[in-house]
């Protein structure tokens, strides 16, 4: 039996938006044979970084194969690129805008090329919604095996982005948080292999802005309720959580609040 395409989405449109019904209908309608699974909705509105972010910790978790739409663009209607990417991990329309960059520091794609063969695209484009009326109908075609050289001429490059790092000097991390997620725990740039040979017991602080703690766990459930705990998320980055909490709402910060682990 031939295998069901398979396309991801990922925008910016909030999970109970009615634009995330467009593009599946714009889809369904060119191929209902075509699995569609919802990546992610609440990348935060017009936050780039982020939704590059969340790309590139899920995809590569999916078949090879995969077509991956990706819609956070807020240069939406003007000369950005739309384009195709192929890496070794998935297939991708998206804007040119940086959505892929923390792909690339990876990967080096195999395959650029700009989306213009209007042929493709809905009769009628709205200069606000090119999710719908040509990055969709683009994903619906590919997963009717379109040949992507169909789609336009190559792209030279990828628009990349400046991503915040972490540094580490004699016994001290200096990182900042980079992301929410949805229990409301803060995400840092500071990784696990960054955490090499530092100390996880009450040698180490863990500090963000007024806020502190010590130690670094294996589980949130390692301390009580309601406890700042430090610990190593399943993106292998450093995260500070509350438990059974929002960590986000209880501390009252949130992205780009300056982190430190001091030993």
């Amino acid at each position: 039996m031939p295998k069901q395409p398979l396309i991801t989405l990922t925008t910016d449109f909030g999970p109970s938006s009615p634009y995330v019904a467009a593009l599946k209908g714009v889809v369904l309608s060119i191929n209902p044979e075509v699995r569609l699974v919802d990546l992610s909705h609440s990348v935060a509105p017009q936050k780039i970084l982020q939704g590059a972010q969340v790309l590139a910790e899920i995809t590569p978790l999916f078949p090879p194969d995969a077509i991956h739409l990706a819609v956070v663009d807020p240069g939406v209607g003007t000369s950005r690129p739309i384009v195709y990417v192929e890496f070794s991990t998935g297939r991708f329309v998206c804007p040119d805008n940086g959505l892929l960059s923390r792909l690339v520091q990876r990967e080096i794609p195999s395959k650029i090329i700009r989306v213009e063969a209007t042929r493709f695209f809905r009769p009628q484009v709205a200069p606000t919604f090119h999710g719908r009326d040509i990055m969709a109908p683009v994903a619906a075609h590919l997963s009717h095996g379109l040949d992507p050289a169909k789609l336009g001429p190559q792209h030279e490059s990828l628009r990349q982005l400046d991503w915040p790092g972490a540094v580490k000097v004699a016994n001290r991390i200096e990182g900042e948080v980079v992301d929410v997620d949805p229990f409301g725990n803060l995400i840092t740039n500071i990784t696990r292999e960054m955490l090499s040979g530092v100390p996880t017991d009450e040698r180490v602080s863990i500090r963000c802005q007024d806020h502190q703690t010590h130690s670094i766990f294996t589980t949130y459930a390692d301390q009580p309720s309601m406890t700042l705990v430090a610990l190593v998320g399943s993106n292998e980055q450093l995260e500070l959580a509350i438990v059974d909490e929002s960590a986000t709402i209880m501390l009252g910060v949130g992205v780009g609040a300056q982190m430190e682990v001091c030993w």
